[in-house]
């Protein structure tokens, strides 16, 4: 066990109401942190599409809990405590020190927009927990991907603060290298505040129960995440299953094709992967994307009530080869790291299904559609970035059809309203709607995807990042594949060069979101269901 708490006699002798009461506290925290930083940050990638996380870790860097915001962004919380820890010696640290983060390599992160920052909480003198939080800062746009030195500014785990005092240097540092500087100051300074909540309340709660029970109940949280899991696993069969699925992507010609080898023994499972070496490009993913991807992926099979804490991890490991997409060595670029973790997701769903296919969906939409803009605003002469996430199909369930329009698996990001988008950013949207036809067939349908169509009202660059262009998200037990992503730019402007070009004032860009797979025989949808889906108007992948 780690030293960060007591020996194993405190942990057995709390009794469960009260583990369950401060487990309570603990969730009320990492969400009151979340909605401070929602509620008082400036970008509209979050104060409107919630683009992130928050989360409390112990000392030495295992999850406490996290916030129910996005769990790609575990990803980028597991690697940042330990990478403190390793560059600044835990007794040079004060109360009021701040430290940020982003680097896929040297700082914890998965891709360099999200700016991760961590306060330690000491309490009678000592350390005893970390706030953490991150946030997908939108400011790195007009850049390559052929490696990370092109894709923003690094940052390994420094000190922002020194003793609650903003390091000017660095700070200055930082804003010298983007793009949108008063966005970002802002944006860090509600990063600061939602972690300043969040060392509040842990104190607050270690002064009501004291040091030593609250970190026995975090002990104790952890031990029973790590049953819970166990159990689950228990519970399915024993055995290999192997499963393997397609990526492809704008920055590259043709498909990649990804496998996973399941094995499961007793109460342990082991998840092999294999893919095509690391790519120059931006989609690469650093081992912390992976683990954080089948943390979550089998949390949804094994049992989604467990809790998101570092104990689930413990029965479960992962390999896949060093040096290829799924884990990438520096300097690969890994920007766009989110498509390939959404197909990991159908992998782990496509192995377990073999197995307990009434625990698992079809395959959702695969993919994360990410729209970025940017130019020159001609009125004020300020750079503008607009970035926005599109949704998708969820896949059809053994009982219940697939849900309509959502995020899905890797990401949960809201939409920006067209309202907040037309009056921060010269862009029309045009149409916002359901993609007809882009639902997979089954006896539970899968979900529809959506269409976006953007009119530039001045000129401007764009990138576009997707999958299932080339592929279709798949069925399960009979039911059939979804229709796949599309894009579509208006006459008069030139076809899109590895996923970035330009659209000038007035040019239209259509972008269309896969459906989710299907669930059974499509012949065996009930009458009641079909004439549902007449009355809503809907068409399924394939129909006429």
């Amino acid at each position: 066990m780690s030293d960060t708490f007591p020996s194993a006699d405190p942990v057995a002798a709390i009794d469960p109401i009260t583990v369950e009461v401060i487990g309570s506290a603990l969730v009320s925290i990492v969400e009151e942190m979340g909605e401070t930083l929602v509620r008082s940050s400036y970008s509209t990638n979050i104060k409107e599409r919630r683009d992130c996380s928050t989360a409390l870790f112990t000392r030495d860097g295992e999850t406490l809990c996290q916030a129910e915001h996005i769990p790609m962004h575990l990803g980028s919380f597991i690697g940042i405590v330990p990478a403190i820890l390793a560059r600044h010696p835990i007794e040079t640290m004060r109360p009021g020190d701040v430290f940020i983060g982003n680097d896929a390599y040297e700082g914890g992160g998965t891709h360099l927009p999200d700016f991760v920052l961590a306060e330690p909480i000491f309490v009678d003198g000592a350390i005893i927990a970390w706030a953490v939080n991150t946030a997908h800062h939108s400011d790195f746009a007009d850049r390559g991907h052929a490696h990370i030195f092109q894709e923003g500014l690094r940052i390994p785990p420094i000190r922002l603060k020194r003793a609650g005092e903003i390091v000017a240097d660095v700070e200055a540092l930082i804003l010298l290298n983007c793009q949108v500087p008063r966005e970002r100051l802002s944006d860090l300074r509600a990063q600061m505040a939602a972690n300043r909540l969040g060392v509040a309340r842990l104190q607050e709660l270690a002064a009501r129960y004291g040091t030593a029970r609250l970190l026995a109940a975090g002990a104790a949280l952890m031990a029973y995440a790590e049953r819970k899991m166990r159990a689950g696993l228990a519970a399915i069969p024993d055995g290999t299953w192997s499963f393997a699925d397609v990526f492809d992507n704008p920055e590259i010609d043709g498909e990649l094709t990804f496998s996973l080898t399941l094995t499961k023994r007793g109460e342990t499972v082991h998840l092999a992967f294999d893919a095509p070496p690391q790519q120059r490009a931006g989609f690469n993913m650093t081992f912390t994307a992976l683990l954080s991807t089948v943390y979550y992926a089998v949390k949804a099979v094994v049992d989604p009530s467990i809790l998101p804490n570092a104990g689930l991890a413990r029965p479960i490991t992962v390999s896949a080869p060093p040096g290829s997409v799924l884990n990438c060595r520096a300097p690969a670029a890994v920007f766009n790291r989110i498509g390939p973790c959404q197909r990991v997701v159908d992998l782990v769903f496509g192995a377990f299904a073999q197995v307990v296919p009434e625990r698992v969906t079809a395959a959702a939409c695969g993919t994360v559609m990410v729209a970025s803009f940017d130019g020159v605003d001609p009125l004020t002469g300020e750079t503008w970035i607009y970035l926005e996430t599109i949704g998708g199909g969820g896949g059809a369930r053994s009982a219940k059809d697939g849900l309509d329009g959502i995020q899905v698996h890797m990401t949960n990001t809201s939409n920006l309203p067209v309202e907040a988008l037309e009056i921060e950013y010269p862009l029309t949207v045009l149409r916002y709607e359901l993609a007809e036809g882009s639902a997979g067939p089954g006896r539970q349908r899968g979900g529809m995807g959506l269409r976006r169509v953007y009119r530039a009202e001045t000129d401007c660059r764009i990138e576009i990042d997707t999958s299932r262009l080339r592929s279709a998200p798949w069925g399960i037990a009979g039911g059939g594949r979804a229709a796949g992503s599309a894009l579509d730019l208006g006459p008069g402007t030139a076809p899109l060069a590895a996923g970035r070009g330009t659209l000038a004032s007035g040019g239209i860009l259509t972008l269309v979101t896969p459906g989710g797979g299907g669930y059974g025989d499509p012949q065996e949808r009930t009458p009641a269901a079909i004439e549902r889906d007449r009355a809503d108007g809907l068409t399924v992948a394939g129909d006429r």
